[in-house]
């Protein structure tokens, strides 16, 4: 591994989790072996980084687009639901 893409997997610790950044190791070993590579570097990382996405992210990712998803309506406590009474 370079020392390059050492210090961007030691930032990536830092700000998400340790596990996280050492599940990235092993992607990103496997990146640089798809692209016939001998040691992994900065891109590899950057690759896996982008595929997989650690829970910072994704949380802000469903709350983005929480109104995209089914039932979002319920995310309002239900206040302003209302119920046919048939």
């Amino acid at each position: 591994m370079t020392d390059d893409a050492q210090g961007l997997l030691t930032k990536i610790a830092m700000e998400t989790s340790l596990r996280y950044a050492l599940q990235m190791i092993t992607a990103a070993s496997l990146v640089c072996s798809k692209r016939k590579g001998t040691e992994v570097d900065v891109q590899d990382v950057k690759a896996v980084y982008q595929l997989f996405v650690d829970v910072k992210r994704s949380t802000q990712f469903l709350l983005e687009h929480q109104n995209e998803f089914m039932f979002s309506e319920a995310v309002d406590g239900g206040e302003n639901m209302t119920v046919d009474k048939a």
